[in-house]
């Protein structure tokens, strides 16, 4: 579970410690904290997640080099990095990545494009995201894959959903044991408005158009059927 994010912080440091021991409580692995690896086992492969967001009591995606070091670390310690950041501007209307650093409500939250592919050149084997609140494209940066965003998955009634708000995916990814990427596709999920995810709604064709469109010739090549192809 990854608690790097613009709310992990809402009831200052004592929320934030309860947060985790309530994860750990739960049996669920936790990461985002500063200077946080968490490595867990899959059929006996040592998996290493690495949380960012741009926030100072989070792993910080502002700090570039201290993310750098951060990520080839856990590149060290295990041979699949899965690399998470809450980047980019949010909402309607925030569906594409730009390649500039974004804002919202005054906030810097990064250049996710530039994160991104420092992550993976800095040893990640995949890069997930979310922040913005809604989907946006894939894209392959030297064999490895980037989602910018999964939009949302489940709420109580506190996210919007009009528009494209309430298209969202679910992605299954499988990669090899030295983190190659070997397959993935994505599921479609429509949010509704109590917060309740069901299957369906436009999400595939969504993704794959918004993948075209700022990525071009490395942009993830997204079938109807939601299997996602490497560019090229």
């Amino acid at each position: 579970m990854n608690d790097a994010n613009n709310h992990s912080f809402d009831f200052g440091a004592a929320g934030q410690a309860q947060t985790v021991r309530a994860l750990h409580a739960a049996g669920l692995a936790q990461t985002g904290l500063p200077g946080e690896i968490t490595v867990v086992r899959a059929r006996g492969i040592k998996v290493a997640f690495v949380a960012f967001a741009p926030y100072p009591f989070d792993a910080n995606l502002l700090d570039l080099p201290a993310a750098r070091s951060l990520i080839k670390r856990a590149r060290r310690e295990a041979g699949v990095v899965v690399v998470y950041m809450h980047a980019g501007a949010e909402g309607f209307g925030a569906d594409h990545v730009t390649g500039r650093e974004e804002h919202y409500l005054g906030e810097d939250r990064g250049n996710p494009e530039a994160f991104a592919h420092m992550a993976i050149d800095a040893g990640a084997s995949l890069v997930i995201a979310s922040g913005p609140h809604v989907l946006r494209g894939m894209q392959f940066y030297r064999g490895h894959l980037i989602a910018y965003s999964l939009g949302n998955f489940a709420g109580y009634g506190n996210f919007a959903t009009a528009g494209d708000l309430d298209l969202s995916v679910i992605l299954h990814v499988t990669l090899s044991a030295s983190g190659r990427f070997e397959g993935a596709r994505i599921d479609p999920i429509r949010f509704t408005a109590t917060g309740r995810p069901v299957p369906g709604g436009g999400g595939i064709a969504f993704t794959a158009r918004l993948s075209a469109q700022d990525f071009g010739s490395s942009a993830a090549r997204i079938l109807p059927s939601g299997i996602i192809r490497a560019a090229g």
